[in-house]
C-alpha cells in the first residue's frame, strides 16, 4: 500500500498555513516592528509566539466535516489573520504603534482622506506578506495540492486545537518568566506583541475593551471625587502679570499640522524654512515656548485638539474623538467661553466625518463647523487631507467676518501632512529643499515652507482688516511630522549624526512650537518644560477665567507654580532636569535633560530617588485619572458653578452661513461682526498668491456674497483677491 504524503493531507495543509503565517509574522517582527529584542531568550520567545493563537484560529477549519469547505475555511481564517498582520504593519509605519480594537471599530470615522497617505507607506517587501497565500491558492487550483477527501472526527480537530493551546500556554509561561505581570502592568503595547505575538495582543485587547465597556456602564459619581481631589492638588494659581491680559479678546488658534520645533529658525541651503513663523517666534509680542512637547497617542491630531480644548489626555488605546466623542460629556473651551459671550467656529478643509469631528464639535459646544462642504470642490484645490492651506485661510474670510465678536476660532491646516506632497505650481521657486536619500524628509521642508506662507498671508489680512489689534493668536504644532524611520536622513540636516542618534534624541524630536501672540503682550522665549495638556488653563487665565473649577490635568504655563513636567502616553516623562523612560518599570532609565547623557540610578541619593518616584507616580496618575474620567464619562456627574452645558442638538452645521447672517441682521446696529463694523465685506482685503486662484480671479471677484444665503454650503465660493 502506498504511503500517504503528510503534506497532501488535511492536517498537512493546516501545517502549511500555520508555518507560512508564522514565517511572515516573524518577518514583520524583525523588519517592520521595533520590538527591542535584547537577548537570546527574547528571540526564542518571539519565534514561539506566532504558533499558539494562529494555529488555534486556523484549526477551527478542521472542525468543518466537508473536505472542500474545510480547506476554504482554513484559507479564509488565514487570510483574515494576514489582513490583521498587514494592517498593523502599515499602521505601525505611521504611528509606531499597534492597532487596538477601538481603533479598528472606528476606522470608518477616519478612513476618508487616508488613502494617499497609506499608499505612501507601502514598500516592495510587502508582497512577502501575501505571496504564500497567492502560491497556495494557485497550487490548489492547479491540483498540486490535493483536497484530502478522507473523513476526520472531531477528536482529530480537537487534538490540533489542544496542541495549539499548549503552545499558547507555553508561550505565556515563558513570557511571564522574562516579564512578570506582563498583562497586568501593560504600559507599552510593543511589550505584549514582543512576548505574546500580534494575535494574542489583539485577543487581549479585545477582552480589555469589552471589560472597559462593562465598567463604564457601572460608573458612579463617587469615582469623580478622586479625580477632582487630584486635579485640585495640581492646580497652579495664575500669574499676576498675565491674568486677564487678553480679557474679551478674540481667540484665533492656528493648528500647524505635523509641525515640529526644529523647523523654527532652521536654514536649508542658506534659506529659512519658515521665515514668517520665525519672525513671530522672536517677536516682542509673542510668548514662545522652546521646551514644549506634543503628548498625543493613537488619536494624533484629534488628541492634540482634545488636550488643547478639554485639558484631558487622549486615550491609551484609541482616540477620544472616535471612541467616545459622540456620547461623552465635555467641558471644552468653546462651552466655557460661551458663558462669557463668545461665538465659536472651526475651519477645516477636510470632510466633517474625519476623526468624527462633526459629532465631537457639537459636544464641545462649537457654534459652527466649516468643513470641506463650505470650500472649493475643485480637484486641484485639494491635496492629501483636504483643501490647501492658502485656500483654507483665504476662503474662510467670508465666514469669519460674519461672526459676532468676541469669537473663538480654530484653523486646522492640512498641507503639511505625510506624505508631504505638493503640486509644482505651489512650490516656491526661490526655496530649494534638501537632497537627502529620504524623499519624505525632502518634501517635509517644502510643505512647511508653504504653510509658513499661508500663515503670513492670513496675518496680513488680520492687520489690514483690523482684527489683529483685538485678537489673541495661538499657534502650535499638533504632533511630529517625521517619524523615527526618517531620523537617519534627517540627522545631518539638523546638525546631528545618524550614528550617534539615541532614544533621547528621538524624545527631543517630540518638541513642537507653541506661541501666544497679541499686540501689546509682553513676550519672550520661555524655556520651561510644558506640553499640550497645559494649553487650556493657560488660555483661560489669559482671558481672566480661573480654571480651578474645571477638570484640567495640566497647569498654566505662565504661573509661577506651573508643574514643569510632561508625561507622554507611553509613560516617558520629561522634566527640567531629567528625561525618564520606562517609568512603569522598577528601575526607569534616566537621562540628563540638557546633555542627554545616561544617569545610573545607583548614583542618585536616597532623597533624589524618593523625589523621582513621587514625580513618576504623580505623572502616571495623571494618565490614569484622565482615562478614568473619559472612559467612564464621569463629567456627566459634575457641573461647575455657573457652567451651562450645551445641548448638541442645538447645533446645525449645514446652515452655518445662513445662521450667522440672520444673527447679524437681527442685531442690526448692535452687531459686533467685522462685516458690520466695516460696513460691508472685507474679503477684498485678503491677498494670496495661491496658484489655483490666478486663473479664476474674474470669476471669484464677480461672486455676489448675498447669494450665499440661497446656496448650499458645497456651492458657495469665495471672493478672494490674488496678487
Amino acid at each position: 500500500m502506498k504511503k500517504s504524503n503528510f503534506w497532501q493531507t488535511r492536517f498537512g495543509f493546516f501545517a502549511i498555513l500555520v508555518l507560512t503565517f508564522a514565517a511572515k509574522d516573524l518577518f514583520a517582527a524583525y523588519c517592520d516592528f521595533n520590538l527591542g529584542l535584547s537577548d537570546p531568550y527574547q528571540h526564542f520567545i518571539i519565534w514561539l509566539s506566532p504558533f499558539g493563537l494562529a494555529a488555534a484560529i486556523i484549526s477551527l477549519g478542521l472542525y468543518v466535516p466537508r473536505p472542500l469547505l474545510s480547506y476554504i475555511s482554513m484559507l479564509v481564517l488565514d487570510l483574515a489573520n494576514t489582513v490583521l498582520l498587514f494592517a498593523n504593519i502599515v499602521y505601525y509605519r505611521q504611528f509606531n504603534d499597534f492597532l487596538t480594537i477601538k481603533t479598528i471599530q472606528n476606522t470608518s470615522k477616519v478612513s476618508q482622506g487616508l488613502g494617499k497617505s497609506t499608499v505612501a507607506l507601502l514598500k516592495p517587501q510587502d508582497i512577502l506578506i501575501w505571496i504564500d497565500l497567492i502560491i497556495i491558492v494557485a497550487l490548489l487550483l492547479l491540483g498540486k495540492i490535493k483536497i484530502d477527501q478522507r473523513s476526520y472526527g472531531i477528536s482529530s480537530a480537537f487534538a490540533a486545537s489542544s496542541a495549539a493551546c499548549f503552545m499558547l500556554v507555553l508561550n505565556m509561561f515563558l513570557a511571564e518568566t522574562s516579564r512578570p505581570r506582563l498583562l497586568v502592568n501593560t504600559f507599552d503595547r510593543s511589550y505584549v506583541v514582543k512576548y505574546l505575538g500580534l494575535d494574542t495582543f489583539t485577543a487581549y485587547d479585545m477582552f480589555k475593551s469589552a471589560r472597559s465597556n462593562s465598567v463604564k456602564k457601572n460608573a458612579n459619581a463617587d469615582e469623580l471625587n478622586q479625580i477632582l481631589s487630584f486635579t485640585q492638588q495640581n492646580y497652579a494659581k495664575p500669574s499676576s502679570t498675565y491674568f486677564g491680559k487678553a480679557r474679551g479678546k478674540n481667540v484665533i488658534v492656528i493648528h500647524l499640522e505635523s509641525f515640529q520645533q526644529f523647523l523654527i529658525n532652521l536654514k536649508i541651503n542658506g534659506q529659512e524654512v519658515t521665515p514668517f513663523l520665525n519672525s513671530l517666534y522672536k517677536s516682542k509680542h509673542t510668548l514662545a515656548f522652546d521646551n514644549f512637547y506634543h503628548q498625543v497617542g493613537l488619536g494624533r491630531t484629534s488628541d492634540a485638539e482634545n488636550m488643547l480644548e478639554t485639558g484631558t489626555f487622549g486615550l491609551s488605546d484609541g482616540s477620544v474623538f472616535t471612541s467616545l466623542g459622540s456620547e461623552n460629556t465635555f467641558q471644552a473651551a468653546p462651552q466655557i467661553l460661551r458663558q462669557r459671550g463668545y461665538t465659536s467656529a472651526v475651519f477645516h478643509g477636510n470632510t466633517g466625518t474625519f476623526w468624527n469631528r462633526n459629532e465631537v464639535y457639537k459636544n464641545f459646544g462649537y457654534n459652527y463647523f466649516f468643513d470641506a462642504n463650505y470650500f472649493s470642490n475643485e480637484k486641484n484645490d485639494k491635496i492629501g487631507y483636504g483643501l490647501k492651506d492658502k485656500l483654507l485661510f483665504s476662503e474662510s474670510i467670508k465666514y469669519l467676518e460674519q461672526m459676532q465678536q468676541p469669537f473663538y476660532v480654530k484653523y486646522l491646516t492640512v498641507t503639511n501632512h505625510i506624505p508631504f506632497d505638493m503640486d509644482d505650481d505651489d512650490k516656491d521657486p526661490n526655496f530649494k529643499t534638501t537632497s537627502t536619500s529620504d524623499q519624505t524628509v525632502n518634501n517635509y521642508f517644502l510643505t512647511a515652507h508653504y504653510l509658513d506662507q499661508a500663515v503670513q498671508e492670513f496675518f496680513t489680512y488680520l492687520h489690514k482688516s483690523g482684527l489683529y489689534k483685538n485678537s489673541l493668536i495661538i499657534i502650535y504644532g499638533d504632533h511630529y511630522g517625521l517619524s523615527d524611520s526618517d531620523n537617519d536622513a534627517l540627522a545631518s540636516v539638523i546638525g546631528k549624526s545618524a550614528d550617534d542618534w539615541t532614544s533621547y534624541d528621538s524624545i527631543k524630536m517630540q518638541k513642537v512650537p507653541y506661541m501666544i501672540h497679541m499686540s501689546g503682550l509682553k513676550g519672550g522665549i520661555n524655556h520651561e518644560v510644558g506640553g499640550e495638556i497645559d494649553a487650556l488653563p493657560t488660555l483661560l487665565h489669559l482671558l481672566g477665567i480661573k480654571s480651578q473649577q474645571y477638570v484640567n490635568f495640566g497647569t498654566d504655563l505662565l504661573s509661577p507654580s506651573h508643574r514643569k513636567a510632561v508625561v507622554f502616553r507611553n509613560g516617558t516623562i520629561v522634566t527640567q532636569k531629567y528625561v525618564i523612560t520606562g517609568s512603569r518599570s522598577k528601575r526607569p532609565s534616566l537621562y540628563d535633560a540638557s546633555s542627554g547623557q545616561p544617569i545610573a540610578w545607583k548614583t542618585l541619593t536616597a532623597g533624589q530617588k524618593k523625589r523621582l518616584k513621587k514625580l513618576i507616580k504623580f505623572e502616571l496618575n495623571s494618565l490614569h485619572f484622565s482615562d478614568l474620567l473619559n472612559n467612564r464619562n464621569l463629567l456627566r456627574f459634575y457641573t461647575p458653578a455657573g457652567f451651562i452645558p450645551d445641548q448638541p442638538t442645538q447645533f446645525d452645521y449645514k446652515t452655518n452661513y445662513q445662521q450667522m447672517e440672520k444673527i447679524r441682521k437681527q442685531a442690526g446696529s448692535q452687531s459686533t461682526s467685522l462685516y458690520s463694523q466695516n460696513g460691508g465685506s472685507t474679503t477684498s482685503d485678503y491677498q494670496t498668491d495661491a496658484s489655483e486662484l490666478k486663473n479664476r480671479r474674474d470669476e471669484i471677484d464677480s461672486v455676489d456674497l448675498a447669494k450665499l444665503q440661497k446656496l448650499s454650503p458645497s456651492t458657495s465660493k469665495s471672493k478672494t483677491s490674488s496678487k
